[in-house]
């Protein structure tokens, strides 16, 4: 069973926490930070994403503007000034900067996160969204890689559900709410012992194996 820690990203959605949080971020993590959506409770209702889009893909936790690759930034001041315009922002972290992620299922996360453990891999933190996708960071450049290390470890890419966030892309980091889910969590948070990355290659084939084994479990259901 997978057991979140309820340190910094603890679920509670406070306004003071999200500020705090995310200078924390920076400061302490040294990771860029961007502001972003939040959702707005209705009353009797479902919440609501505040893009006001009926049909939004991620309720409460994506920018609230196309040219946010600009917005974010690594500096505590400019992050309060974020949060003090809007308190209830989502906390976002720019992927392709100082981290990667990679992207699994839950279930093929958990297991993969056991094996690793097991082989005394180096890991870095591990978040845990609501929508059952465990997120594993990894040092900038696994975009590239991990296409043609798949290959050689035997798996068509397109056959894995592991999606690799880069460039361009972003993650919600604790203990920004999605949605009716829930909060995103840590299930390995941030410290100093493992603020060194490890290279994707390092994690690819415990990861690779359970996405697979789940696929297979998938298709035979």
């Amino acid at each position: 069973m997978l057991v979140v820690e309820d340190t910094i990203g603890a679920p509670r959605q406070l306004t003071g926490q999200l500020l705090d949080t995310a200078v924390r971020y920076a400061e302490e993590s040294h990771w860029e930070v961007l502001s972003g959506t939040w959702l707005e409770d209705e009353h009797g209702g479902s919440p609501r994403c505040s893009c006001a889009a009926p049909a939004c893909p991620a309720p409460g936790a994506h920018p609230t503007r196309p040219d946010w690759a600009t917005q974010a930034s690594g500096s505590a001041v400019a992050v309060r000034h974020m949060w003090h315009k809007q308190p209830r922002s989502s906390i976002l972290l720019p992927t392709g900067r100082t981290f990667d992620a990679l992207d699994v299922p839950e279930v093929a996360g958990c297991l993969a996160l056991a094996r690793m453990e097991r082989m005394d891999l180096p890991l870095g933190p591990v978040i845990c969204t609501p929508g059952r996708r465990l997120v594993f960071f990894v040092l900038p450049g696994a975009t590239a890689k991990v296409p043609d290390l798949l290959r050689r470890l035997g798996w068509p890419p397109s056959s894995l559900d592991l999606i690799v966030r880069g460039e361009g892309d972003y993650i919600p980091a604790p203990p920004t709410r999605m949605g009716n889910s829930g909060s995103v969590q840590w299930a390995r948070q941030p410290t100093a012992l493992n603020r060194w990355l490890p290279d994707a290659e390092e994690l690819l084939s415990p990861l690779a194996y359970a996405c697979g084994r789940e696929a297979a479990a998938v298709r035979s259901r």
